[in-house]
């Protein structure tokens, strides 16, 4: 147990890495109620982070996980000290966490396990600093990964989302912010930085948007065969009343 996230090898269907959700900083410390900093809409929140997990399982959704982490020995930063390593505020919920998974630290140095995408479902990358960006391995990962999309949500929209949503863009990535399901602390400086992101060409869709089943097929209609300019009549076995095929019939002249 890493900070409160097991290691699991890889099993089961296979992970579509296509579509990837960046899971940023769903931890105690902002969800749970009374928290140091929960955000403030922590209400509307978490139904919406439930939502968007359960869809990710349900559809092998790969998922790369932003871990905040702070030693208890830092020096206070304009906010109080929160998710230190070790303590049950820098854990995330049980259902944020899928299996296998794999905790990546931050130690300054560029060397990544081979494969990665090919053994784990779920990537947890520890924070250390401001700027997601700015653990080396979480940058090379990231750049490096062919997605067709990267999908964004958690805590914080004012900054430390749009940071990533930002620096994503700049490294050529197509980029999505799921506006419903980040957690803010300022709504008016959030609502702000979503028309930002949408001016950068950065799309916004709600969770409801995101995890709607496909719509589905219309009902084809009875094939027809036509031969010589005449319509022959085929069996079809979704006609109501049908039983066994008529046999085709060509008429007369």
């Amino acid at each position: 147990m890493i900070g409160g996230v097991e290691m699991g090898g890889a099993r089961g269907k296979a992970t579509n890495w296509r579509r990837v959700l960046i899971d940023v900083c769903t931890q105690n410390d902002y969800l749970q109620t009374g928290a140091i900093l929960q955000v403030t809409n922590q209400k509307d929140l978490i139904p919406h982070l439930h939502r968007i997990f359960a869809w990710a399982r349900s559809q092998h959704v790969a998922l790369v996980s932003i871990i905040e982490s702070h030693r208890p020995t830092e020096p206070l930063n304009g906010t109080d000290l929160h998710c230190v390593d070790g303590t049950n505020g820098q854990q995330k919920p049980e259902y944020t966490l899928f299996e296998p998974r794999l905790l990546v630290e931050a130690d300054n140095c560029l060397s990544l396990p081979p494969d990665l995408t090919k053994h784990y479902r779920q990537l947890l990358f520890r924070k250390r600093a401001r700027d997601i960006l700015g653990n080396p391995k979480t940058d090379r990962f990231l750049t490096h990964l062919q997605a067709e999309e990267f999908l964004l949500f958690g805590v914080g929209l004012e900054r430390t989302i749009r940071g990533l949503a930002l620096g994503l863009l700049a490294r050529h990535k197509k980029v999505t912010v799921i506006s419903d399901a980040c957690g803010v602390w300022n709504p008016a400086d959030a609502e702000l930085v979503l028309r930002q992101l949408a001016a950068k060409g950065i799309r916004l869709v709600t969770t409801e948007a995101l995890t709607a089943p496909p719509p589905a097929k219309p009902a084809s209609a009875p094939r027809r065969i036509i031969y010589h300019g005449r319509v022959l009549r085929r069996y079809h076995p979704d006609r109501a009343g049908a039983q066994t095929p008529s046999r085709r019939r060509v008429s007369k002249s």
